[in-house]
């Protein structure tokens, strides 16, 4: 992982450019009819109709608070600034988030209400602003960072999503994104299909995680091993192979070694996950070194894993003030 000078985020280069409007303005034109994901589902979200993720015309957020269940780069000492919105255009059968991204809980929030939340998040001390589940919501998020900027925000932007992402959006956003953090969740479409209920996510995965690295780099860390910019990208290790992970791995190794590959064990069979029969049983500790061991005899250069025991501390609940346990990723 390179070590750089803490950098001033690309955002307010932007900004002070006057090419952040610009920027703001293409991702807005999406919004009606609506393309901001790959689905395309083509309402028209300004007039008050709501797309296949279940959102409308303004941002909902679930919960924001200093977190410290992300990848050690990202949580440092003071922890991640997360901003969990609302909505997803995936149907996981075994999301850890369902309570937000299917069932919908979540408050509708003004642009300068969710730039409050920003400057507080900054306020408090955390070392980025991490986004999770932002796509349905990126015009209103460059809506409250065009209000926050000015008011002193300076911290990282974070894009953590589920990978299923338009080259299009992708590259609209450039410039606006400091630090991609991705999901690479499956080595097969099949799985995609029955699992998720996404057509056509390993093809669509693979380009936006190239377009990612191509925009980004890999990560890069300040003197105290804190992210400033580039891509990290995340695997769920599922029961039975169901992943694919060795085919993902692979893929990845194509794009490039040097992207940091956090392995996660943190499966746990949660929401409609009995309704599949081989996704009702949690992860085996053989199943997981299996992953770990393909990761390091493939070459990754740098490798996150964790405790097999972290299904539990990363079981969320968002109806309480603070969804999560505390527990680290090594």
């Amino acid at each position: 992982m390179k070590m750089v000078k803490k950098l001033i985020p690309s955002y307010v280069n932007l900004w002070e450019t006057g090419a952040f409007q610009q920027c703001a303005g293409q991702i807005r034109d999406l919004m009606a009819p609506c393309r901001l994901c790959p689905r395309e589902c083509g309402v028209d979200r300004l007039s008050g109709e709501t797309g296949f993720c279940g959102q409308g015309a303004r941002a909902r957020v679930a919960r924001a608070l200093p977190h410290f269940g992300e990848e050690p780069p990202l949580t440092g000492e003071r922890g991640a600034g997360t901003v969990f919105f609302s909505g997803c255009a995936l149907r996981c059968l075994y999301c850890q988030n369902f309570q937000i991204s299917q069932e919908g809980l979540g408050e509708e929030v003004s642009p300068a209400a969710l730039a409050d939340v920003f400057l507080d998040l900054q306020r408090q001390g955390c070392h980025n602003l991490d986004l999770v589940s932002p796509t349905p919501h990126w015009p209103f998020i460059l809506e409250a960072l065009e209000l926050a900027i000015p008011l002193g925000l300076r911290l990282p932007i974070v894009y953590n999503t589920h990978g299923y992402v338009s080259t299009e959006l992708l590259r609209s956003l450039e410039g606006i994104v400091d630090i991609f953090l991705p999901d690479m969740k499956y080595g097969s479409d099949e799985s995609a299909r029955v699992l998720s209920q996404v057509p056509d996510y390993t093809r669509l995965n693979r380009t936006a995680v190239r377009e990612m690295y191509r925009q980004a780099g890999p990560l890069k860390t300040d003197s105290h091993g804190v992210a400033v910019q580039g891509l990290l990208v995340r695997h769920l290790v599922l029961p039975e192979g169901l992943s694919g992970t060795a085919e993902m791995l692979q893929e990845l190794l194509e794009i490039s070694p040097r992207i940091p590959l956090s392995l996660m064990s943190q499966y746990r069979p949660l929401h409609r996950a009995a309704d599949h029969p081989l996704l009702r049983r949690p992860l085996t500790g053989d199943e997981y070194r299996q992953a770990l061991e393909m990761a390091e005899q493939l070459g990754f250069e740098e490798l996150f894993a964790q405790e097999l025991e972290s299904a539990e501390n990363y079981y969320p609940d968002f109806q309480q003030e603070n969804p999560f346990q505390t527990e680290r990723i090594k």
